[in-house]
């Protein structure tokens, strides 16, 4: 791990690997600690998807500050937070940072897509040449401070696995603390990563993508830190909405379903109503 003491490295080191659930809003995180995980992941593509829109790289950077503020501002866990691109050069990528560690954030991911980016499954991804992403990087190890930066790389699906771990290693000789690198399409490939990927390496581990599931102590075993899984929660919360609008639509009410449903009382417990009301 690199020496900055904050939040999510302490965790790791007590832990030896973080599984961050990713949320997308205030409620969602709250969700997520009440759960008892010990961090959370404000992913940019739940974000996206909240506001109705894909995750093509469509939000604009205080409109994903805003929201990860928020998700900050609702719990008391370490967020680690998508930055996409940085949302531009280098040059942005200084603002980025430097409003990123303002809204909270323990850590952050940068990728090395061409702006605008598109969600890391999917394809027809384009990616910007190593140096210019090392340039990114170092800016942003410049003014991260005690924030961690977690640099992700695209390559495996546009230019080949080779290419992918050489960025890897380009992308922390120009100052990451951590490695992404996205969508492994095998276990081969994810042991391969951790293998041959120097440092700390975070793995995403979202259900129907095209990396295979593999279990936490496996990832552990093969020397992954961090796990994110960006997108299960918000498809879940989808799903048991379109159940309860098909019932409203069906009887006018949700009466019928309402075992499946958190009571009026419980959900003023969390978003603590009472707390605001007797400060």
């Amino acid at each position: 791990m690199s020496d900055k003491d904050n939040a999510l490295n302490r965790l790791i080191a007590k832990e030896g690997i973080v599984t961050a659930p990713g949320v997308y809003d205030g409620i969602s995180a709250r969700l997520g600690e009440e759960a008892g995980f010990s961090a959370l992941y404000g992913s940019g593509g739940a974000i996206a998807r909240s506001t109705g829109v894909p995750d093509i790289g469509l939000l604009t950077l205080t409109e994903v500050v805003d929201r990860v503020r928020q998700i900050c501002e609702a719990t008391s866990l370490p967020v680690i937070a998508d930055a996409d691109t940085g949302f531009g050069n280098e040059v942005n990528v200084k603002r980025t940072v430097e409003l990123f560690k303002s809204a909270g954030v323990c850590g952050f991911h940068l990728e090395d897509q061409e702006f605008p980016k598109r969600c890391g499954h999917l394809d027809g991804k384009s990616l910007v040449s190593t140096e210019e992403m090392c340039k990114k990087v170092s800016v942003a190890a410049k003014y991260a401070g005690n924030v961690t930066v977690i640099a992700r790389t695209d390559a495996i699906a546009v230019t080949g696995f080779d290419d992918a771990i050489e960025r890897a290693k380009a992308y922390v000789e120009a100052g990451a603390d951590m490695l992404f690198v996205e969508a492994p399409q095998s276990i081969e490939q994810i042991e391969e990563i951790a293998k041959q990927a120097p440092g700390p390496k975070l793995i995403n581990m979202f259900y129907s993508g095209k990396t295979p599931l593999v279990p936490t102590d496996d990832l552990k075993a093969m020397g992954y830190q961090l796990i994110i899984i960006p997108s299960d929660l918000q498809r879940a919360a989808v799903t048991a909405m379109r159940e309860v609008l098909d019932v409203i639509k069906r009887d006018g009410n949700s009466g019928a379903i309402a075992d499946g449903m958190m009571t009026f009382q419980e959900r003023e417990l969390l978003v603590k109503t009472k707390e605001f009301l007797n400060p």
